[in-house]
Protein backbone atom coordinates (compact mmCIF):
# COMPACT_ATOMS: atom_id res chain seq x y z
CA UNK A 1 0.00 0.00 0.00
CA UNK A 2 1.09 3.99 -0.80
CA UNK A 3 1.74 5.75 2.38
CA UNK A 4 2.65 9.46 3.32
CA UNK A 5 5.98 9.27 5.60
CA UNK A 6 6.56 12.30 7.87
CA UNK A 7 10.31 13.29 8.82
CA UNK A 8 12.32 15.83 10.38
CA UNK A 9 9.66 18.05 11.87
CA UNK A 10 10.93 20.77 14.43
CA UNK A 11 10.00 24.16 15.66
CA UNK A 12 12.78 26.76 15.94
CA UNK A 13 12.89 27.07 19.88
CA UNK A 14 12.21 30.86 19.46
CA UNK A 15 8.32 29.65 18.30
CA UNK A 16 7.97 26.64 21.19
CA UNK A 17 4.64 26.57 22.92
CA UNK A 18 2.46 28.93 20.42
CA UNK A 19 0.56 25.82 18.11
CA UNK A 20 3.28 26.09 15.52
CA UNK A 21 3.77 22.40 15.52
CA UNK A 22 -0.05 21.36 15.66
CA UNK A 23 -0.70 23.99 12.50
CA UNK A 24 2.25 21.98 10.72
CA UNK A 25 0.72 19.02 11.12
CA UNK A 26 -2.77 20.18 10.79
CA UNK A 27 -1.91 21.55 7.37
CA UNK A 28 -0.15 18.40 6.43
CA UNK A 29 -3.03 15.96 7.03
CA UNK A 30 -5.09 18.31 4.84
CA UNK A 31 -2.57 18.39 2.09
CA UNK A 32 -1.92 14.73 2.07
CA UNK A 33 -5.87 14.01 2.43
CA UNK A 34 -6.51 16.17 -0.85
CA UNK A 35 -4.01 14.19 -3.01
CA UNK A 36 -5.65 10.88 -1.96
CA UNK A 37 -3.63 9.27 0.78
CA UNK A 38 -4.67 7.26 3.29
CA UNK A 39 -2.14 6.50 5.22
CA UNK A 40 0.67 8.06 6.86
CA UNK A 41 3.67 6.48 8.90
CA UNK A 42 6.59 8.48 10.77
CA UNK A 43 9.16 7.30 13.36
CA UNK A 44 8.87 8.98 16.43
CA UNK A 45 12.28 10.82 17.86
CA UNK A 46 9.72 11.23 21.54
CA UNK A 47 7.01 8.46 22.28
CA UNK A 48 4.91 11.74 23.82
CA UNK A 49 4.14 14.05 20.66
CA UNK A 50 2.90 12.24 17.53
CA UNK A 51 -0.11 10.58 19.66
CA UNK A 52 -2.36 13.96 19.84
CA UNK A 53 -1.93 14.03 16.04
CA UNK A 54 -3.76 10.46 15.76
CA UNK A 55 -0.69 8.68 15.70
CA UNK A 56 -0.14 5.02 17.31
CA UNK A 57 2.86 2.90 17.55
CA UNK A 58 2.31 -0.27 15.14
CA UNK A 59 5.59 -2.22 14.89
CA UNK A 60 7.99 -2.63 17.53
CA UNK A 61 11.86 -3.62 17.09
CA UNK A 62 14.56 -4.73 19.41
CA UNK A 63 18.55 -4.60 19.91
CA UNK A 64 19.91 -8.20 21.55
CA UNK A 65 23.54 -8.01 22.39
CA UNK A 66 25.15 -11.13 22.95
CA UNK A 67 28.32 -12.11 24.63
CA UNK A 68 30.42 -13.77 22.79
CA UNK A 69 31.88 -16.55 24.81
CA UNK A 70 28.36 -17.49 25.02
CA UNK A 71 27.06 -17.36 21.52
CA UNK A 72 26.77 -21.12 20.67
CA UNK A 73 23.91 -21.78 19.07
CA UNK A 74 21.37 -24.49 20.26
CA UNK A 75 20.86 -27.67 18.10
CA UNK A 76 17.20 -28.04 16.98
CA UNK A 77 15.28 -30.42 18.52
CA UNK A 78 12.82 -30.73 16.42
CA UNK A 79 14.25 -32.12 12.88
CA UNK A 80 14.83 -29.31 10.53
CA UNK A 81 16.34 -29.53 6.66
CA UNK A 82 20.11 -28.42 6.73
CA UNK A 83 21.34 -25.17 5.16
CA UNK A 84 22.73 -26.00 2.11
CA UNK A 85 23.73 -22.95 1.29
CA UNK A 86 26.85 -20.95 1.59
CA UNK A 87 28.19 -17.21 3.50
CA UNK A 88 30.51 -15.00 1.26
CA UNK A 89 31.92 -11.75 2.49
CA UNK A 90 31.93 -8.18 0.53
CA UNK A 91 32.56 -4.71 0.85
CA UNK A 92 29.50 -2.35 0.93
CA UNK A 93 30.80 -0.75 -2.62
CA UNK A 94 30.74 -4.12 -4.45
CA UNK A 95 27.66 -4.98 -3.52
CA UNK A 96 25.20 -2.51 -4.30
CA UNK A 97 22.46 -3.79 -7.10
CA UNK A 98 22.43 -7.19 -5.00
CA UNK A 99 21.77 -5.59 -1.68
CA UNK A 100 18.94 -3.85 -3.51
CA UNK A 101 17.22 -6.88 -5.07
CA UNK A 102 17.58 -9.03 -1.87
CA UNK A 103 15.73 -6.20 0.56
CA UNK A 104 13.01 -5.57 -2.29
CA UNK A 105 12.35 -9.33 -2.56
CA UNK A 106 12.16 -9.33 1.86
CA UNK A 107 9.62 -5.95 2.45
CA UNK A 108 7.50 -7.57 -0.72
CA UNK A 109 6.71 -10.19 2.31
CA UNK A 110 7.05 -8.80 5.37
CA UNK A 111 3.95 -6.83 6.56
CA UNK A 112 5.07 -3.50 7.99
CA UNK A 113 7.87 -3.12 5.82
CA UNK A 114 8.77 0.12 3.94
CA UNK A 115 10.08 0.28 0.14
CA UNK A 116 13.72 1.87 -0.93
CA UNK A 117 13.84 2.91 -4.04
CA UNK A 118 16.15 2.51 -6.00
CA UNK A 119 17.06 6.52 -5.96
CA UNK A 120 17.55 6.38 -2.33
CA UNK A 121 20.22 3.27 -3.11
CA UNK A 122 21.82 5.70 -5.68
CA UNK A 123 21.64 8.85 -3.46
CA UNK A 124 23.45 6.68 -0.64
CA UNK A 125 19.90 8.00 1.74
CA UNK A 126 19.50 6.77 4.75
CA UNK A 127 21.56 4.50 6.75
CA UNK A 128 23.11 1.49 6.83
CA UNK A 129 24.01 -0.21 4.64
CA UNK A 130 22.18 2.19 2.18
CA UNK A 131 25.33 4.42 2.89
CA UNK A 132 28.30 4.91 2.00
CA UNK A 133 29.76 4.23 5.22
CA UNK A 134 31.96 1.50 5.15
CA UNK A 135 30.05 -2.17 5.93
CA UNK A 136 31.28 -5.53 5.83
CA UNK A 137 28.35 -7.60 4.07
CA UNK A 138 27.87 -10.92 4.53
CA UNK A 139 25.72 -12.38 1.91
CA UNK A 140 24.01 -15.25 2.00
CA UNK A 141 23.72 -17.61 -1.29
CA UNK A 142 21.07 -20.98 -1.44
CA UNK A 143 22.32 -23.93 -2.98
CA UNK A 144 22.18 -22.63 -6.51
CA UNK A 145 24.22 -19.76 -5.77
CA UNK A 146 21.68 -17.23 -6.16
CA UNK A 147 21.50 -14.69 -3.05
CA UNK A 148 18.68 -14.48 -0.49
CA UNK A 149 19.79 -12.52 2.10
CA UNK A 150 22.60 -10.74 3.67
CA UNK A 151 23.46 -8.78 7.05
CA UNK A 152 25.60 -5.43 7.52
CA UNK A 153 27.98 -5.49 9.86
CA UNK A 154 31.12 -3.06 11.48
CA UNK A 155 33.95 -3.58 13.94
CA UNK A 156 33.25 -0.60 15.83
CA UNK A 157 34.42 0.27 19.72
CA UNK A 158 37.02 -2.71 20.77
CA UNK A 159 35.52 -6.25 20.84
CA UNK A 160 32.31 -4.83 19.65
CA UNK A 161 30.29 -6.31 16.37
CA UNK A 162 27.45 -4.40 15.32
CA UNK A 163 24.99 -5.63 12.52
CA UNK A 164 22.60 -3.10 11.35
CA UNK A 165 20.33 -5.01 10.14
CA UNK A 166 20.00 -8.55 9.08
CA UNK A 167 17.66 -9.48 5.74
CA UNK A 168 16.44 -12.88 5.07
CA UNK A 169 13.60 -14.86 3.02
CA UNK A 170 13.57 -16.99 5.52
CA UNK A 171 13.92 -18.25 9.09
CA UNK A 172 16.78 -20.97 7.74
CA UNK A 173 19.03 -18.19 6.53
CA UNK A 174 18.69 -15.99 9.42
CA UNK A 175 19.89 -18.48 11.22
CA UNK A 176 22.73 -19.30 8.66
CA UNK A 177 23.96 -15.08 8.74
CA UNK A 178 23.49 -15.11 12.70
CA UNK A 179 25.87 -18.08 13.26
CA UNK A 180 28.45 -16.53 10.95
CA UNK A 181 28.57 -13.15 12.71
CA UNK A 182 28.55 -14.69 16.06
CA UNK A 183 31.38 -17.16 14.91
CA UNK A 184 34.07 -14.11 14.37
CA UNK A 185 37.13 -14.16 16.81
CA UNK A 186 38.48 -11.55 18.51
CA UNK A 187 34.86 -10.18 19.47
CA UNK A 188 33.62 -9.46 23.35
CA UNK A 189 30.12 -9.33 22.07
CA UNK A 190 27.73 -8.98 19.02
CA UNK A 191 25.08 -6.26 18.83
CA UNK A 192 22.33 -6.80 16.56
CA UNK A 193 19.98 -4.16 15.59
CA UNK A 194 16.71 -4.24 14.67
CA UNK A 195 15.72 -7.83 15.85
CA UNK A 196 11.84 -8.06 15.73
CA UNK A 197 10.82 -8.56 19.81
CA UNK A 198 9.22 -12.25 18.67
CA UNK A 199 12.48 -13.34 16.37
CA UNK A 200 13.44 -16.70 17.30
CA UNK A 201 17.10 -15.84 17.39
CA UNK A 202 17.29 -15.92 21.74
CA UNK A 203 15.35 -19.38 21.63
CA UNK A 204 17.78 -20.30 19.33
CA UNK A 205 20.69 -19.80 21.82
CA UNK A 206 22.01 -22.47 23.85
CA UNK A 207 22.26 -19.94 26.99
CA UNK A 208 18.87 -18.16 26.60
CA UNK A 209 20.42 -15.73 29.10
CA UNK A 210 23.42 -14.94 26.57
CA UNK A 211 20.83 -12.64 25.01
CA UNK A 212 20.39 -9.28 26.54
CA UNK A 213 17.36 -7.51 24.68
CA UNK A 214 15.80 -4.34 24.31
CA UNK A 215 12.81 -3.35 22.86
CA UNK A 216 11.44 -0.35 21.58
CA UNK A 217 8.54 1.01 19.41
CA UNK A 218 9.05 1.85 15.60
CA UNK A 219 7.09 2.57 12.90
CA UNK A 220 3.98 4.82 13.77
CA UNK A 221 0.85 4.38 11.39
CA UNK A 222 -2.05 7.22 11.50
CA UNK A 223 -5.51 6.60 9.02
CA UNK A 224 -6.41 9.47 7.05
CA UNK A 225 -9.71 7.36 5.51
CA UNK A 226 -11.12 4.54 7.48
CA UNK A 227 -12.72 3.08 5.32
CA UNK A 228 -10.20 3.06 2.71
CA UNK A 229 -7.94 1.72 4.53
CA UNK A 230 -9.43 -0.99 6.52
CA UNK A 231 -10.73 -2.27 2.68
CA UNK A 232 -6.96 -1.99 1.34
CA UNK A 233 -5.41 -3.85 4.61
CA UNK A 234 -5.55 -8.00 3.84
CA UNK A 235 -7.40 -9.83 6.14
CA UNK A 236 -7.17 -13.49 7.36
CA UNK A 237 -10.77 -14.66 9.57
CA UNK A 238 -13.82 -13.50 8.18
CA UNK A 239 -15.66 -11.90 10.80
CA UNK A 240 -18.08 -8.74 11.38
CA UNK A 241 -17.14 -5.08 13.44
CA UNK A 242 -18.82 -2.22 14.65
CA UNK A 243 -16.34 0.44 15.35
CA UNK A 244 -17.15 4.09 16.67
CA UNK A 245 -14.14 5.96 15.60
CA UNK A 246 -12.98 9.40 17.07
CA UNK A 247 -10.61 11.88 15.65
CA UNK A 248 -9.85 14.17 18.37
CA UNK A 249 -6.97 16.30 16.62
CA UNK A 250 -9.10 16.40 13.25
CA UNK A 251 -12.88 17.35 15.50
CA UNK A 252 -14.13 13.80 13.53
CA UNK A 253 -16.40 10.72 14.25
CA UNK A 254 -17.51 7.93 12.20
CA UNK A 255 -19.25 4.56 12.71
CA UNK A 256 -18.38 2.48 10.42
CA UNK A 257 -19.72 -1.86 10.09
CA UNK A 258 -16.70 -3.64 9.18
CA UNK A 259 -17.20 -7.02 7.24
CA UNK A 260 -14.72 -9.64 5.72
CA UNK A 261 -15.38 -12.30 4.10
CA UNK A 262 -13.25 -14.68 2.22
CA UNK A 263 -9.84 -12.22 2.60
CA UNK A 264 -11.97 -9.06 1.36
CA UNK A 265 -13.51 -6.29 3.53
CA UNK A 266 -16.03 -4.04 3.27
CA UNK A 267 -16.46 -0.81 5.18
CA UNK A 268 -19.55 1.24 5.53
CA UNK A 269 -21.38 3.85 7.35
CA UNK A 270 -24.10 2.30 10.27
CA UNK A 271 -26.22 3.29 13.16
CA UNK A 272 -25.47 -0.40 14.65
CA UNK A 273 -24.54 -0.54 18.56
CA UNK A 274 -20.67 -0.20 18.50
CA UNK A 275 -18.43 -3.13 19.44
CA UNK A 276 -15.53 -1.15 19.96
CA UNK A 277 -15.37 2.64 20.68
CA UNK A 278 -11.73 3.77 19.94
CA UNK A 279 -9.24 7.04 18.83
CA UNK A 280 -8.28 7.08 15.94
CA UNK A 281 -4.57 6.73 17.31
CA UNK A 282 -5.81 3.35 18.76
CA UNK A 283 -6.88 2.31 15.08
CA UNK A 284 -3.09 3.02 13.68
CA UNK A 285 -1.79 0.84 16.56
CA UNK A 286 -4.10 -1.86 15.75
CA UNK A 287 -3.55 -1.68 11.71
CA UNK A 288 -0.61 -3.69 10.97
CA UNK A 289 -1.47 -6.36 13.41
CA UNK A 290 1.12 -5.84 15.57
CA UNK A 291 -0.92 -4.81 18.26
CA UNK A 292 -3.97 -6.88 19.74
CA UNK A 293 -7.16 -4.80 20.43
CA UNK A 294 -7.66 -6.50 23.94
CA UNK A 295 -4.19 -4.99 24.92
CA UNK A 296 -5.76 -1.61 24.70
CA UNK A 297 -8.68 -2.51 25.91
CA UNK A 298 -7.09 -3.76 29.50
CA UNK A 299 -4.96 -0.59 28.96
CA UNK A 300 -7.89 1.18 29.18
CA UNK A 301 -7.46 2.81 25.87
CA UNK A 302 -10.53 0.95 23.72
CA UNK A 303 -14.39 0.26 24.47
CA UNK A 304 -15.34 -2.94 24.23
CA UNK A 305 -18.91 -3.03 24.45
CA UNK A 306 -19.51 -6.51 25.42
CA UNK A 307 -17.79 -9.40 26.68
CA UNK A 308 -16.85 -10.99 23.48
CA UNK A 309 -16.08 -7.97 21.80
CA UNK A 310 -12.18 -7.81 22.41
CA UNK A 311 -12.07 -11.38 21.22
CA UNK A 312 -13.87 -11.18 17.84
CA UNK A 313 -11.16 -8.00 17.28
CA UNK A 314 -8.20 -9.79 18.02
CA UNK A 315 -8.90 -12.44 15.80
CA UNK A 316 -9.72 -10.34 13.13
CA UNK A 317 -7.24 -8.26 12.72
CA UNK A 318 -4.60 -10.76 13.12
CA UNK A 319 -1.96 -10.61 10.68
CA UNK A 320 -0.52 -13.67 8.60
CA UNK A 321 2.53 -12.70 9.64
CA UNK A 322 3.61 -10.08 12.86
CA UNK A 323 4.90 -6.70 11.42
CA UNK A 324 7.99 -5.26 11.54
CA UNK A 325 9.96 -2.58 9.67
CA UNK A 326 13.48 -1.79 10.48
CA UNK A 327 14.07 0.90 7.68
CA UNK A 328 14.79 4.68 8.66
CA UNK A 329 13.87 7.87 7.14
Amino acid sequence: MPAAGITSVGVLPSHRRRGVLSAMMRHQLAELRARGEFLSVLLASEATIYGRFGYGPATYTGQLTVARHQAALAAPRAQAPADAGSVEVLKRDECGELLEDVYDRYRRAQPGALSRPHRWWALRAGQPPITAAPRYIAVHRDADGNPDGYASYSLGEPGTLTVDETIATDDAVFTALARFVLGHDLVTRVVFKHVPPWHPLRWQLADFRAGEARDDDWLWVRLLDVPRALTTRGWFTDGELVLDVTDPFLAERGRHLLTVRDGKAECVPTDRAPDLSLDVRDLGSLYLGGTTPSTLVRAGHIHAHHPEAAAAADALFRGEREPHCLHWF
